[in-house]
């Protein structure tokens, strides 16, 4: 699995938290800590964005952070096991993708998705 694309950072005052969920779950790889900022990456090329949205569509709460992956299915698999609690879905989305919601180690809202071209 690879992470395609990441559009947010998120500010926490305990960066090591979120190894557990994004290196261990997601499979990034941490490519720099310095402590106070721990930087996850994967290799794959990735194209910066930023979204505004009044609702995270579907009716859903706007997720702080989405992550686009080429193995939804994977990803899934990997929360379950280490028992995240899936908030939403997994759901085909009538806008051509498959998405389920979690919550990170921070508390953050994690929109996973796959676009199914």
């Amino acid at each position: 699995m690879k992470v395609q694309r990441i559009v947010a950072n998120i500010a926490t005052a305990t960066p090591a938290a979120a190894e557990r969920f994004y290196q261990d779950v997601l499979g990034l790889e941490m490519v720099m800590d310095h402590g106070w900022i721990r930087i996850y990456a994967s290799d794959a090329a990735m194209q910066p964005q930023i979204s505004f949205a009044s609702e995270g569509g579907s009716g859903t709460p706007v997720p702080e952070l989405s992550i686009e992956v080429d193995d939804l299915e994977q990803a899934l698999a990997r929360a379950q096991s280490a028992g995240i609690a899936i908030e939403y879905g997994p759901v085909v989305e009538p806008w051509g993708v498959r998405r389920f919601f979690v919550r990170d180690p921070l508390g953050k809202l994690v929109n996973i998705l796959q676009h199914l071209d």
